[in-house]
């Protein structure tokens, strides 16, 4: 039987519980979100709606934000720039994992310039963090207007980045298919090391539109990686090529996972197309503002008025589509 296992991000972590049980919409605690009885169903180790009370009903403090440097800026294409950032060593640590993510703004703008970015590599050795950024309005612009040496504000750590992560843990020695387009390289570059580091074999089909040249090709090398090139969308439908290209892997192939970093048009069709066989992952493309659940900004709307906060609803994609309100 198909039925969905929603999980909060932060659940047990040094965030939990948050504002969300003080309004009583917390995502996984019963007790926080309204009922008289415990029905806990994923067990983080710590019981949320004590940490509530022993903390005097109040939520846990939220992220810090921190002023760190530019060491690096490179200018890959004309609206493509990619920063390496010098960071503190906890703040890269807890970064390292598929989905994590940082709200990044220039600091002199205010808050409402804060840009939700993924993590394309946290070194722990030289603890530096490298963030990828397409300019695409004015948040993206006043960042990168930022020289090399001058500081960046950044609030985190955030890790739900990625939808479907369990199924990246646990896909293991086999073979794995990588989808990206376009800015889609940076979210899946820790994707990618994940993957090889469990021993899988890597094919990954990438499409560069809208830019020149694939950047972030020396992350495919590093984990192996076959290159697959193809234009994905056509008048927004899947391209005959990249349908002709999936199958014949398929066909040929053992597959235990199919990432996708891309448009939520592309993750859709492509969810249509290859159904309930293969396990799933994908780039979460929500808009979101707090990171936090409490302004709504990453809201979805489904059947029967439920709504899922995805900027800390950790599910499946298929069930980020199936029954969505899309008026």
């Amino acid at each position: 039987m198909d039925y969905e296992i929603k999980d909060c991000i932060d659940a047990g972590s040094a965030y939990c519980p948050c504002h969300l049980a003080e309004t009583g919409d917390c995502i996984v605690c019963s007790q926080l979100s309204g009922k008289t009885f415990c029905d806990c169903v994923n067990w983080k180790g710590v019981c949320m709606y004590q940490e509530y009370i022993l903390n005097n009903k109040k939520a846990k403090e939220g992220r810090d934000s921190c002023l760190c440097t530019i060491i690096k800026k490179e200018v890959c294409e004309d609206k493509l720039c990619i920063f390496t950032i010098s960071a503190s060593r906890s703040l890269v640590h807890e970064l390292i994992y598929p989905g994590s993510f940082i709200f990044v703004r220039n600091p002199e703008t205010s808050i409402y310039y804060d840009t939700p970015i993924s993590i394309m590599e946290a070194d722990t050795k030289d603890n530096t963090l490298k963030i990828a950024i397409e300019i695409r309005g004015t948040k993206t612009k006043s960042i990168c207007k930022l020289k090399e040496y001058e500081k960046l504000l950044i609030r985190g750590p955030f890790w739900n980045g990625v939808l479907g992560l369990k199924n990246i843990y646990k896909a293991k020695e086999g073979v794995s298919i990588v989808i990206a387009r376009g800015i889609g390289t940076a979210p899946g570059a820790p994707v990618l090391k994940k993957l090889y580091a469990n021993g899988n074999r890597i094919i990954s089909i990438v499409d560069k539109t809208p830019f020149t040249n694939i950047f972030g090709k020396e992350h495919y090398e590093m984990c192996n990686s076959e290159i697959l090139q193809c234009k994905m969308l056509q008048n927004g439908e899947l391209s005959s090529e990249f349908k002709t290209i999936l199958q014949q892997i398929l066909k040929v192939e053992n597959v235990n996972l199919i990432h996708c970093d891309g448009p939520d048009i592309l993750i859709y069709k492509l969810l249509d197309l290859i159904g309930d066989s293969i396990n799933f992952s994908c780039c979460n493309n929500s808009k979101m503002c707090c990171g936090e659940g409490v302004c709504g900004t990453c809201s979805t709307r489904y059947k029967n008025r439920v709504v899922k906060r995805l900027c800390k609803v950790q599910i499946d994609p298929k069930h980020v589509f199936k029954e969505r309100r899309l008026i």
